[in-house]
């Protein structure tokens, strides 16, 4: 097993990631991730340890994507670098599409990601932008 660099199974991922933020998926949002995990940003940081307390962190994230009509999540990677034989670094400019068929700019993040053997999970994730 070694760290993923594939475009097509990290778009794969990131895909069931975005799907499952904007529906609102949080069991789904917290399988996506390896525990222990960070994430940081300017201004504040927090890890969890629980498939629990990721669902928690993301309980608030559902009703601002609908505040925001926002109906689907794309990840488009802007670069992948191999970190070490499990690890790789993904940078993603998120990109949403709203009701009206809109394009919304979003947010850019870092994300570390380990290889099991059920695919990537995330271990860190760090707001860029």
């Amino acid at each position: 097993m070694t760290a993923s660099t594939d475009l097509d199974t990290l778009t794969d991922f990131f895909d069931r990631y975005g799907v499952a933020l904007t529906n609102g998926d949080v069991p789904a949002v917290a399988a996506c991730y390896a525990l222990p995990g960070l994430v940081v940003a300017d201004t504040y940081s927090f890890s969890f340890s629980t498939p629990a307390a990721v669902a928690l962190s993301f309980v608030g994230a559902a009703p601002d994507y609908q505040e925001h009509e926002l109906i689907a999540a794309n990840a488009v990677i802007e670069d992948v670098q191999q970190v070490s034989a499990l690890l790789t670094e993904v940078a993603i400019e998120w990109e949403f599409l709203d009701t009206a068929g809109r394009r919304v700019p979003g947010e850019r993040y870092r994300y570390l990601l380990r290889q099991t053997d059920t695919g990537p999970l995330i271990c860190t994730v760090i707001r860029t932008g």
